[in-house]
């Protein structure tokens, strides 16, 4: 396979892009500031063998591992490490990668990390360090209701999104475009209101992929394409690059697509961008 192309600038005329790499070696090669919306869905099983040391917290002034906000970071970092040692072999994995999304994304770009129940809570945490508290923006549930339930606990249907933005102050977020639910109790709004329907909170309940489907593609963990449409209809404009560098199935960049943005997907499996380019090229994607 011949050496991906990574250009130096993005520009309404650069084509499409799906690479077949190692994700953090592919983004490291690309610019600052490219991307308006980052949506990530990483595994929780990285699929690599872990060198496993023991950790302590970081407490001096300056760290031997700076985050964007200093010590803060280091000091939760290193606690958290200390109270759950499974966690940190994830992180040390995925930190570098977020660090590198934080980089990627434009002024007024937005960050989406898709995430369940067993990763959720300590990631906020590392993020608040990171982006800056100021930066969080919303904390999503997607719930749906599918398979197999539990009987001795309460039954986990749900996933968490976490979004921070790059600056409080400049995000892009057009409420306006988002498709819109029924409202769950029409009598009480006027006729124009249940005509239009109600703008989504930030609580999604939204099926997951059929296994009989028209977007089923066979991929494992493949995501609703309307899931992603609220969020690519929200946090870019017309022209906007979107990046997606776990990209799985390829249902961002379908999507993105389909509104009208440009798209890089990234993908280590050669099984997963073999289904993302024949999902592209049945929907008429142009991509390089």
């Amino acid at each position: 396979m011949p050496e991906p192309a990574y250009p130096e600038a993005w520009t309404p005329d650069s084509p499409n892009r799906v690479i077949l790499d190692d994700n953090l070696a592919a983004i490291e090669k690309l610019p600052d500031g490219a991307f308006t919306l980052i949506y990530l869905d990483p595994p929780f099983n990285t699929g690599r063998s872990q060198a496993r040391q023991g950790t302590t917290s970081v407490r001096s002034a300056t760290g031997a591992i700076t985050g964007f906000k200093g010590q803060l970071y280091d000091r939760i970092k290193g606690d958290l490490m200390s109270y759950d040692d499974t966690f940190e072999d994830y992180w040390g994995f995925l930190e570098p990668r977020i660090v590198e999304a934080w980089r990627l994304l434009a002024a007024d770009g937005t960050l989406y990390l898709h995430l369940d129940y067993r990763e959720a809570h300590y990631a906020k945490v590392l993020l608040d360090a990171l982006f800056g508290r100021e930066c969080f923006l919303n904390e999503i549930i997607w719930a749906y209701d599918y398979g197999a339930k539990s009987k001795n606990r309460w039954p986990t249907k749900h996933d968490t999104i976490l979004v921070y933005v790059k600056d409080p102050k400049k995000y892009w977020f057009d409420s306006e475009t988002v498709d819109r639910e029924p409202y769950m109790a029409p009598g009480l709004v006027t006729p124009e209101k249940v005509a239009r329907g109600k703008l989504p909170t930030d609580v999604w309940w939204h099926t997951i992929v059929s296994p009989t489907g028209r977007e089923k593609t066979g991929y494992p963990t493949q995501k609703p394409e309307g899931i992603l449409r609220r969020i690519v209809q929200a946090s870019s404009r017309e022209g906007d690059w979107v990046l997606d560098f776990f990209a799985g199935s390829g249902t961002t960049g379908v999507v993105a697509a389909a509104l009208g943005r440009r798209f890089v997907l990234v993908d280590r499996s050669p099984e997963a961008v073999g289904v993302i380019r024949a999902r592209l090229d049945s929907a008429g994607v142009p991509f390089a």
